[in-house]
C-alpha cells in the first residue's frame, strides 16, 4: 500500500471514523482503524461491533492495499503533522511509514485480515431517503429521554416508528418520555429502536458533513446503514419490545395550562438554583385562577416566582423535577408551551397549541407535606 493525500482531509476523516472506535475491548484489532487504499481514493474503517464508519477521503495511489494502525496514535500523529502532503506507506512487514516533507514515523501495524467486516447490505433492506436535518431535529428532540441505565434494555435506545404518512421517534426512562412527529412519506410501515448513544454520534457526524444531499438509510432486521455525503454508518439495532408507550400517555385533561416558554423556562430555571428538597430537584408548581406560581426551598434559602398564564379547568399544585421540566423546555422552538393535567399525582403532557409535532410526559415529583 502506498498512497499520498491532504493532511487536513485525513485528519477530518480520522475525526469521524474515531467515533466508533472501541477502547475497552479485548480485541486489538478493534482499537485500530483500517486504513485501505483503492483506485483514487483511501476509505478509513472503525468499527467496535455495534457500530461502524467508513468515510472515503480523495487521494493518489500508487500502490493498493490494507493495513490497520492503532487508532490513538495514528490519529494523534496525522492531527500534528504540517498542513501538506501526507506520504503513507506499508512495505508489507507489518509498519507503516507516515511521512511529510519534514516528518517522518514508522507505527507498527495489525493484521488487516483481522478486522470485521462492515456495511454488508442485503437484497430485501428497506430502503429510504430522508432530510439529514429533519433526523438531527428528531434524534435531539427524544434522545434526552431514553435511559442511561444499561439493564434497562431497550430504554437505552430510541423507537422510530414509519407509517404511510409519518414517522415517529419515541424515547423514555422511566420518568419522561419524548416524542417527535414529522409528516413523511414511506413506502412500508416499519419500525426499529437503535441505541440513543449511537443516534446522537450519528447526528453529530451528519452535523459535520458539508455534502448537501439527504442521508440515505438501509433497515435490516438486525442492522441499518445509514450513507451521509462519504460517510457510510452501520449500526446494530436493539432487540427486544419496546414499551405500549400511547397506552402510558393521557389522552384527556382537567387543566390546561398556556404559558410563555420563555418567561416560564426562566423561571424554572432560577427556581432549580434552589431546588434541592429531597434530592429530586423538586420545584412546586402552584396554579390559581390565571397565575402560576414556582417555588423551590433548600436549607440555603427559597424563592418564589409568578406568571400570568392561560388556564382552562381546574386549579392544581404539582411538583417536579427542575431538569425534566428543563429538558423539555428547550426543545420546544414554539413562544408558548401547553401543559395538560389531572391532578398533582399524574403525568404531565406537553403538547404543541396546534398540530402533533411533539409530545412530552413528565411524572411528578410527590410535595411533601409541610
Amino acid at each position: 500500500m502506498k498512497f499520498k493525500c491532504n493532511q487536513q482531509e485525513l485528519t477530518r476523516a480520522l475525526g469521524t471514523v474515531s467515533k466508533a472506535v472501541s477502547n475497552r475491548t479485548t480485541i486489538p484489532v478493534l482499537k485500530g482503524i483500517l486504513i485501505t487504499a483503492q483506485q483514487d481514493k483511501v476509505v478509513l474503517t472503525s468499527s467496535n461491533l455495534d457500530m461502524s464508519i467508513r468515510r472515503e477521503i480523495d487521494a493518489t495511489v500508487e500502490e493498493e492495499g490494507s493495513a490497520v494502525a492503532t487508532a490513538k496514535l495514528f490519529g494523534e500523529i496525522i492531527r500534528k503533522l504540517p498542513n501538506e502532503t501526507v506520504f503513507i506507506e506499508d512495505n508489507g512487514s507489518d509498519v507503516l511509514s507516515i511521512s511529510t516533507s519534514s516528518s517522518s514515523f514508522q507505527v507498527l501495524t495489525l493484521a488487516a485480515d483481522e478486522f470485521p467486516e462492515t456495511g454488508k447490505r442485503e437484497e430485501n433492506d428497506y430502503f429510504m431517503v430522508m432530510d439529514k436535518e429533519l433526523f438531527r431535529s428528531m434524534v435531539r428532540k427524544t434522545s434526552f429521554a431514553a435511559s442511561i441505565d444499561e439493564a434497562k434494555g431497550v430504554l437505552t435506545g430510541i423507537l422510530t416508528q414509519m407509517t404511510e404518512d409519518l414517522t415517529t421517534m419515541v424515547a423514555l426512562d422511566g420518568f419522561r418520555l419524548a416524542l417527535s412527529n414529522e409528516p413523511m412519506k414511506n413506502e412500508e410501515e416499519r419500525k426499529f429502536i437503535a441505541s440513543a448513544k449511537i443516534m446522537n454520534e450519528i447526528s453529530r457526524i451528519i452535523a459535520e458533513d458539508d455534502q448537501e444531499e439527504d442521508m440515505k438509510l438501509y433497515l435490516g432486521e438486525k442492522r441499518a446503514i445509514i450513507y451521509t455525503g462519504r460517510t457510510e454508518i452501520a449500526l446494530r439495532l436493539m432487540e427486544g419490545d419496546f414499551i405500549d408507550y400511547r397506552r402510558i400517555i393521557p389522552t384527556d385533561s382537567s387543566t390546561r395550562l398556556v404559558v410563555n416558554k420563555e418567561l416560564f423556562a426562566g423561571s424554572i430555571e432560577r427556581a432549580s438554583l434552589l431546588a434541592k428538597e429531597g434530592k429530586n430537584n423538586l420545584v412546586k408548581i402552584s396554579v390559581k385562577d390565571d397565575l402560576m406560581t414556582i417555588t423551590s426551598r433548600s436549607e440555603e434559602g427559597n424563592v418564589r416566582e409568578e406568571l400570568v398564564i392561560d388556564k382552562t379547568g381546574n386549579d392544581i399544585e404539582i411538583g417536579f423535577n427542575s431538569k425534566y421540566v428543563m429538558d423539555v423546555i428547550k426543545e420546544i422552538d414554539d413562544e408558548t408551551v401547553t401543559l395538560h393535567l389531572n391532578t398533582s399525582v399524574t403525568p404531565c403532557v406537553v403538547r404543541p397549541a396546534e398540530g402533533n409535532a411533539y409530545e412530552y410526559l413528565i411524572l411528578p415529583v410527590r410535595i411533601p407535606s409541610m
